[in-house]
This record gives C-alpha cells, sequence and structure tokens, in this order.
C-alpha cells in the first residue's frame, strides 16, 4: 500500500507562533493553501489554517471598521489563533491511515512528523489528487 512518505508534500512552508497574522495569509496566498505548520526551534507547536484566522478577526459579536481588521492582522500572533500540538502522522503510516485520521478527526491536514522533526504535510486534497489521478487511469483502461 502507499505510504505517507509518497503523497505527502515535502517542502513545507511554516511559520513562528511570534509572526503576525498577515503573514501567515501572506504565505497562504503565495502558496495557495489553507494551513501552515507553526514551528518553535525546529520543534513543531501547531497549525494555523485560513478558518482559524478568519474566526480571529470575524467575532460576530463586535462589528468594527476596515482600519481596525488591518490593525488585528498586524498585531495578533499566529500562537492566540492556532491550535496546538496538532495530530500527526509518521511518513511511513499507509495513505488509508492518514485519510481515515482526517475523516475522524474532521481536519484537512496531517503534518508529518519523523524522528521529532517536520518533514511533510498530507492533506485532503493529497488524497482527492491521487484518487483522482486512480479513477483517471482506471477510466483509460477500461476504454482501451
Amino acid at each position: 500500500m502507499l505510504k505517507v512518505r509518497d503523497l505527502m508534500v515535502k517542502d513545507v512552508i511554516t511559520i513562528g507562533p511570534d509572526e503576525p497574522l498577515k503573514k501567515a495569509i501572506h504565505k497562504m496566498v503565495a502558496g495557495k493553501f489553507r494551513r501552515i505548520p507553526v514551528i518553535t526551534d525546529g520543534a513543531l507547536v501547531g497549525i494555523i489554517t485560513d478558518r482559524d484566522i478568519r474566526q480571529s478577526l470575524n467575532s460576530p459579536v463586535v462589528f468594527h471598521e476596515r482600519s481596525h481588521d488591518e490593525y488585528l492582522l498586524n498585531t495578533v500572533k499566529v500562537e492566540s489563533s492556532m491550535t496546538n500540538y496538532p495530530f500527526t502522522i509518521g511518513p511511513d503510516e499507509d495513505i488509508l491511515t492518514a485519510a481515515e485520521l482526517l475523516k475522524q478527526r474532521r481536519i484537512g491536514g496531517l503534518p508529518v512528523i519523523e524522528d521529532g522533526v517536520l518533514v511533510g504535510i498530507i492533506t485532503v486534497t493529497d488524497l482527492m489528487n491521487y484518487l483522482i489521478r486512480c479513477l483517471s487511469e482506471q477510466e483509460g483502461k477500461g476504454n482501451g
């Protein structure tokens, strides 16, 4: 069976917990992804998602102006919005285990840890892309 290491993204963009939310947003937009592992001294300490950031900025009980959003983006730190010590997976786990974890935990991505070091990330999108490739290949063989 295919392993997590076969589908994971290996060159993971990370961020520090003391960085402002604005920097996290810029990295997400530039990289076209929705989550960033948070690293301190080489160790995974959290993960922040676009949803975490939206929830930090959009209180349903507080109305504020755009200038207030800019202020928050520049002053609120990643650590205040991130999920601490997220679920992780090892690179030698099979992709079925990864898919089951993502489904059970209702999350979109798992940092991949080997010997205490972040070596990748596997997301629902990675698994969907793999499924699409498999089904496309199967469809192509069936029409031959």
